[in-house]
C-alpha cells in the first residue's frame, strides 16, 4: 500500500505541476472521493469481470473481460435466446505489468457476423453461470449516441451512469479520461467493475485523455500501457497503426476518434492517417461526420487555457475537418459543459463543425466553475454541472443534441438544439 501511495503521489505531483504541458492553474472545488469497487472474495477466479464491448467491423462486436485465474479460455458463446448459444468464437489472452502491479488475464474476442438491432445473449470463458446480453446498433437511422467524458469513479459518476442507463442509447462515445487511475492500477479494475452493467450491454467507443498517459520517468517509461491493454478499439479495421486514434462507422454516421496526447502535427502518422481516412469517407453512405478529441479546441472556461494539446492540434487539423465538412466535434478535459456555434478559425462559420465540451462525467477533481468574461459570441451555452449528452441522429439531414444535467438525482434536459448535416446544405457542399 505504501508503494502504491508513493506512485500515486508522484504521478499527481507531475500532473498538477504542469507535467502534461502548459496547464494554467485554477481553483478547483473540493474533490469528491473515489468509489472503489472491489472483487468479491467469494467470486470464482475464472468468472469474467469488468466485461465491456465495443464495435469492431460493421457487423462484429469485440467482447473484453478479465479473470483472476490464469488459463481461462478466451472463448465467447452467444446466441439470440437466453442460455441457447448457437455460435462461439475464440480470441486472444494477454496481461501486463506496471511497476509492482500485474493484471489478471485479459481476454479479447471478436464475435460475428451479427444482425443489426438485435439482442444477443452471451457468456465468457469457462463460466457458464454468468450470462450477459447486448443489443447491436441499428443499420439505418435513427440512432442514438450517449456522450460523456472525464468519467472517473465517484458518486457523481454513478449518478451519470444511472442517468445514461435510463436512456435508450445505441452506442456510447467517451472523449477521454476514463478511470482516473493515475498509476494506481487497481483503480482500473474498480472502474471496470463500476461500468460493467452498462458497458457489457451497449458498445462503448472511447479515446484517450491525459489521465491515460500514466508515464513516470525512470519508473515506467511507456505511455498508455493500461489503456491500450484494457480498452482495445478497432484501429486496425480503420487502417490506423495505433489504438490511440481510429475511426468507425455505424448507421450512417462516420466517427473519428482522435488522439490529443499522441503526435498530431503535419506529417505525423496520425495526421497522415486522418487525411487518408477522410478521403475514404462516402457521405452518401455516412451523411453525418463526427469527431472526438480530448483537449478542446474552443473553450471559454478558465480551466486548461493555452495548452498545446488544444492549440497545436487545432492548428494542425482544423482545416482537414473543415474541408471534410465534419458536423460536430466532442471534447472533454474541461470539467464542465459548453456548446459553441458552428466555427472555423475562431469565427462563426455556417460550414464549420459545432464544438461541444462535455468533460462533466463525474471525476474526483470536481467541476471547473469559472468562465472567461464576457462570454464569447461563438459560445451558445455553458454551465458548470455534471451530466451527459445524447446525440439522436434522426435521418440523413437532421439530428437532435441534448445535454442532461445531473440535478438532484433527476434527469434534467438543460440544453438542446436541432442540427442539420452539412452535406445536405447546398451552401456547404464541396465538389
Amino acid at each position: 500500500m505504501a508503494i502504491r501511495g508513493f506512485f500515486v503521489g508522484l504521478m499527481l505531483w507531475f500532473l498538477f505541476s504542469g507535467y502534461y504541458g502548459g496547464v494554467v492553474s485554477y481553483n478547483r472545488p473540493p474533490p469528491r472521493p473515489t468509489v472503489s469497487i472491489h472483487q468479491s472474495e467469494q467470486e470464482d477466479p475464472s468468472s469474467p469481470q469488468q466485461v465491456h464491448i465495443s464495435l469492431s467491423d460493421l457487423d462484429k462486436m469485440r467482447i473484453w473481460w478479465i479473470t483472476k485465474d490464469f488459463g481461462t479460455p478466451a472463448t465467447v458463446h452467444y446466441g439470440t435466446s437466453s442460455s441457447v448459444y448457437t455460435w462461439n468464437a475464440s480470441g486472444t489472452t494477454d496481461s501486463y505489468t506496471y511497476a509492482t502491479y500485474k493484471s489478471g488475464e485479459i481476454h479479447n474476442v471478436v464475435i460475428g457476423p451479427l444482425e443489426p438491432d438485435t439482442v444477443y445473449y452471451y457468456n465468457c470463458g469457462s463460466d457458464g453461470g454468468r450470462e450477459f446480453t447486448f443489443k447491436t446498433p441499428p443499420a439505418q437511422f435513427p440512432i442514438i449516441f450517449a456522450v460523456s467524458g472525464d468519467l472517473g469513479q465517484t458518486e457523481w459518476t454513478q449518478s451519470t451512469l444511472d442517468h445514461m442507463s435510463n436512456s435508450n442509447y445505441d452506442v456510447l462515445l467517451l472523449p477521454g479520461d476514463l478511470a482516473y487511475a493515475d498509476t494506481d492500477q487497481p483503480l482500473w479494475d474498480s472502474f471496470g467493475r463500476l461500468v460493467e452493467p452498462l458497458a457489457s450491454q451497449r458498445p462503448w467507443m472511447v479515446t484517450h485523455g491525459n489521465h491515460e498517459l500514466e508515464k513516470i520517468p525512470v519508473i515506467h517509461t511507456h505511455s498508455f500501457t493500461s489503456y491500450n491493454a484494457r480498452w482495445s478499439m478497432p484501429y486496425q479495421e480503420s487502417g490506423s497503426d495505433s489504438n490511440l486514434y481510429y475511426s468507425f462507422q455505424v448507421a450512417g454516421v462516420h466517427v473519428l476518434m482522435l488522439g490529443s496526447y499522441t503526435d498530431f502535427e503535419v506529417g505525423t502518422p496520425q495526421y497522415s492517417w486522418l487525411q487518408a481516412d477522410l478521403a475514404k469517407v462516402d457521405r452518401k453512405r455516412t451523411p453525418w461526420l463526427v469527431a472526438l478529441i480530448h483537449a478542446p479546441w474552443y473553450n471559454s472556461n478558465t480551466a486548461h487555457q493555452r495548452e498545446y494539446e488544444s492549440s497545436g492540434m487545432k492548428t494542425a487539423m482544423e482545416g482537414l475537418l473543415y474541408d471534410a465538412r465534419v458536423d460536430i466535434v466532442f471534447a472533454g478535459h474541461v470539467h464542465a459543459y459548453e456548446r459553441f456555434t458552428r466555427i472555423f478559425r475562431d469565427q462563426a462559420n455556417p460550414c464549420g463543425p459545432v464544438h461541444i465540451t462535455i468533460g462533466d462525467g463525474g471525476n474526483r477533481e470536481g467541476l471547473a466553475r469559472e468562465y472567461l468574461e464576457p462570454k464569447p459570441d461563438i459560445s451558445m451555452f455553458r454551465e458548470s454541472s455534471f451530466g451527459h449528452g445524447e446525440f439522436q441522429v434522426m435521418n440523413e439531414s437532421h439530428a437532435l443534441w441534448s445535454w442532461h444535467r445531473n440535478d438532484d438525482a433527476e434527469p434534467v434536459i438543460t440544453d438542446s438544439v436541432w442540427l442539420t448535416s452539412l452535406i445536405t446544405d447546398p451552401a456547404c457542399t464541396t465538389e
